[in-house]
């Protein structure tokens, strides 16, 4: 398996339009002329995973503020995102990538380690997108808690 070229900041942000929770497509151009947090996770529901979207829910407002809207992406089915979504009070889009194209698109889909093991997944990994659909910021293998601390301090001004 070759490595897949992480993305860097400066980098074109690869377009894609995916089903969200009610099976509307989403795509990243709707974006266009505003600043968005593209984030992957791995599955709804589990702990990790949890975590990080309810620090997302949490954070929208500073988010917000700062000029960033929210869309996380994951290889799930819309209607496991929609009982996710409901389930936690999710207050930004989620997006079913379940042929794994726009994940492995963004490097976020790859070899990683798992309790000591190489296996496939998805990568935890969030970026920042600009107005012009360039990326500012790119950060793989992030935390799940805590991530959106950090990325709230880091936020280009």
């Amino acid at each position: 398996m070759t490595e897949q070229k992480r993305l860097s900041p400066g980098d074109q942000a690869p377009a894609f339009t995916l089903p969200d929770s009610e099976g509307k497509p989403v795509s990243l151009s709707d974006y266009a002329g505003r600043s968005v947090v593209v984030y992957f996770y791995p599955a709804a529901g589990t702990p990790g995973c949890t975590k990080q979207a309810c620090d997302f829910r949490d954070s929208i407002g500073d988010l917000a503020s700062s000029g960033y809207e929210v869309v996380g992406i994951s290889p799930d089915k819309p209607e496991k995102l929609a009982k996710f979504a409901a389930a936690e009070g999710l207050n930004f889009p989620l997006l079913s990538d379940v042929d794994r194209k726009v994940l492995t698109e963004w490097a976020a889909f790859g070899e990683k380690q798992n309790y000591g093991k190489t296996v496939m997944g998805v990568i935890r990994s969030t970026f920042l997108v600009d107005p012009e659909g360039k990326i500012k910021k790119a950060m793989y293998n992030v935390r799940a808690t805590g991530h959106v601390a950090k990325l709230l301090r880091e936020l280009p001004a």
